[in-house]
């Protein structure tokens, strides 16, 4: 639900990216500080993230093994061909080489199947995985709070289900495969190397406590880059995304240029972010490279000398060199795939900050389910504060009657729609109780509680669907006759009917091609097909013309007929015929009554009619 208190701006704390009530995302905040970014749980994050892998470990498993296997049969080749030198090539004795090659050929042929095998594998896996994933954070926005979408743009959650995870994705299907390939390659190789020669093993590994320090020297950097891009691309995507459906506003105002210095700063933030990483880890290759040729040299230099004092064979030289090139691959594999895991990992981490929140909960103990209702509404001296010690809604007491049209009205930032949010529990109380047919409704599951609620708001909201599915939307199992109906009713069916496929017509995003006042008739119709005991009018004619406001509230006659209903409006021309209306400035209740009783009060609501309509208002 929209929320038009503006006071809340005031109170939401300045951090993240800044607040942002209903109706938009925010994009304030300070500007993004390189240095304080970091992966605050990396162990946490892991285990989190093997819990879902467990979901799949066979495929996982497999793709391993077959790692292995094709490892190993890699490692073979090279000895095979040391030991054909020795035993073919340098004695010119060639019977029997050919089938020797053909086996050599046969090992290279099957380990390369292998790697394709598991690659197939592991991609389908991680697939699966990545769609659970994305579905347990999809399913998860369904039930978090409003609250927590109060602080939080819009963009940055969206960049956590698509950028996020897809780094996720590529990191799980290559780099975790590449990385255990580099270990099991490297142990192996280690392993044939002391096989050959102990005193080369040591020569050849001088080379690696200078590797380890430089990996981990740059992988400390690189870290924390990695997670300020990811974090940067959600705050770009948020601004992005706010421009896009903030554009008229933009053009009308003429900030055009203003926008884009912002989305430039941001921009430039991430390119520098970027920069700064890719230029990290990329400088591992080159140095890797350096003290691969340098250690190249010293096994060439010493293995000459082993070979001139007949302390190892030609053969075993050509293998022992050939594995220590292949040993400084998968160290520059490691170090590489270090870095996309680390990448891997602060994804993750933005992922489980919104997997670990809090879900919207039932406050109380014991809640229960309602299979009906009358729609008696009271509020028992009720306070409410989005940030505590600043309330917005201060001891507010009312009854509202089953079938009563119950007014609010106030200047913006009252407390009008908070009273209408709290109804509908997207908030609890912080003192106070709220009662729907004398019983709490912290009691009442905040699901079946919606059942009984029907809303229409001043911003309507359709999907990209047809107008017949739009209406449908209030009661899915409504037949086309009951959608049609709903829409007579709401005094949709004309214009409806001279689309060019009628009930069928697609709408684009947001109901675009219909005038605002079009749409909300259309949401109309379908809170008249939902059929709700108790219902909410949010400023349902604030957008449209006077011509379109009287065919609107003609339809909200039809839709409040015998139900409970909360008339939010600025416009009192729409409340006058409330049973009650209830005047509400600063959270507070400051006057209450009929149109006819306020009026000879001539206090604040005589005040806010006059202001309006004048020339109308006659004193009996």
């Amino acid at each position: 639900m929209r929320r038009d208190d503006r006071t809340l701006r005031s109170q939401i704390p300045q951090r993240g990216f800044g607040p942002r009530p209903f109706g938009g995302p925010g994009r304030g905040g300070p500007r993004f500080s390189f240095e304080k970014i970091e992966i605050k749980d990396p162990l946490g994050t892991l285990k989190k993230l093997l819990r879902y892998i467990s979901l799949y470990k066979w495929g996982f498993v497999f793709s391993f093994l077959l790692v292995f296997i094709s490892s190993v049969l890699g490692i073979i080749g090279p000895y095979l061909i040391g030991r054909a030198i020795d035993l073919y090539i340098l004695p010119k004795k060639f019977a029997g080489f050919l089938n020797f090659l053909i086996l050599l050929g046969g090992i290279y042929l099957l380990s390369s199947f292998l790697a394709w095998l598991q690659g197939y594998i592991m991609l389908k896996t991680t697939q699966k995985l990545v769609f659970t994933l994305r579905s347990d954070l999809f399913n998860k926005f369904h039930s978090l709070p409003v609250k927590f979408f109060d602080l939080r743009p819009y963009g940055d959650l969206m960049s956590r289900i698509t950028n996020d995870i897809d780094n996720l994705s590529m990191v799980l299907s290559n780099s975790v495969i590449q990385f255990f390939s580099a270990i099991t390659t490297l142990i192996g190789i280690v392993i044939m190397m002391l096989r050959i020669s102990i005193p080369m093993t040591f020569v050849s590994l001088i080379t690696i406590p200078l590797t380890v320090f430089l990996t981990d020297f740059i992988s400390k950097r690189t870290r924390n880059y990695f997670y300020a891009n990811q974090t940067l691309l959600g705050k770009l995507n948020g601004i992005i995304e706010e421009d896009i459906s903030g554009l008229k506003v933009i053009r009308i105002f003429g900030r055009e240029e203003k926008e884009i210095k912002k989305f430039e700063e941001v921009n430039n933030d991430l390119t520098q972010v970027g920069i700064r990483a890719q230029i990290f880890s990329g400088s591992i290759g080159p140095l890797m490279n350096l003290l691969n040729n340098l250690g190249f040299a010293i096994i060439a230099g010493v293995g000459g000398f082993f070979a001139y004092r007949r302390l190892i064979t030609i053969g075993d030289i050509t293998v022992f060199i050939n594995y220590s090139r292949q040993f400084t691959r998968p160290i520059n594999e490691l170090a590489n795939q270090y870095n996309m895991i680390q990448s891997a990992i602060a994804s993750a981490e933005r992922i489980f900050e919104v997997m670990d929140e809090e879900d919207e909960k039932d406050v109380m103990d014991g809640a229960i389910e309602l299979k009906d209702i009358k729609g008696e509404v009271e509020f028992k001296n009720v306070w409410f504060s989005y940030v505590k010690g600043n309330p917005v809604i201060k001891n507010v007491s009312f009854h509202v009657k089953p079938g009563e049209v119950f007014a609010l009205v106030g200047p913006t930032g009252a407390g009008k729609t908070t009273i209408a949010s709290l109804v509908a529990r997207f908030y609890d109380v912080d003192d106070g109780e709220i009662l729907i047919d004398g019983i709490d409704i912290r009691r009442i599951r905040r699901k079946n509680l919606r059942e009984f609620l029907g809303i229409v708001l001043q911003d309507t909201l359709l999907f990209s669907t047809t107008i017949r599915e739009n209406i449908r939307y209030g009661r899915l199992s409504a037949t086309d006759e009951e959608v049609e109906e709903a829409a007579k009713l709401a005094h949709a069916h004309d214009f409806i009917i001279k689309l060019p496929q009628g009930y069928d017509t697609v709408l684009s995003e947001d109901g675009g091609g219909l005038s605002q006042g079009q749409r909300q008739l259309i949401a109309i119709a379908r809170a008249i097909l939902a059929d709700p005991k108790i219902l909410i009018l949010d400023e349902a004619t604030s957008n449209v013309d006077t011509v379109t406001e009287k065919y609107i509230q003609k339809a909200m006659l039809n839709l409040m007929s015998g139900r409970t209903s909360f008339v939010i409006a600025h416009r009192l021309s729409t409340v006058k015929n409330a049973d009650m209306i209830l005047v509400i400035n600063n959270g507070e209740i400051i006057e209450m009554g009929s149109h006819e009783e306020l009026i000879r009060k001539k206090g604040f609501y005589y005040r806010l009619y006059m202001s309006q309509f004048a020339d109308e208002v006659e004193i009996k």
